[in-house]
């Protein structure tokens, strides 16, 4: 089992800020995909993913017990 978070317009489109996922073990970019096919209505351009608070690499591992954030682009002002 891995946690996944949603945020801004991500969690609006899920419906929901987190959810667990059955999960053995795979890389950052599967649970990307999984979450291309799950959610298409998610804007993915510029999305970038965090594995248990620390921002990573698409071959990162992820393992069970992980959190794993979808970050959208933020700004500021």
């Amino acid at each position: 089992m891995i946690h996944l978070h949603y945020f801004a317009g991500l969690k609006e489109a899920a419906g929901k800020a987190e959810e667990d996922l059955s999960w053995q073990d795979g890389t950052a970019d599967d649970v990307l995909q999984w979450a291309k096919q799950t959610y298409p209505a998610f804007d993915f351009t510029a999305v970038q993913l965090a594995v248990n608070e620390e921002y990573v690499h698409l071959d990162e591992p992820v393992k069970p017990g992980d959190h794993v954030a979808f970050i959208p682009p933020v700004s500021g002002g």
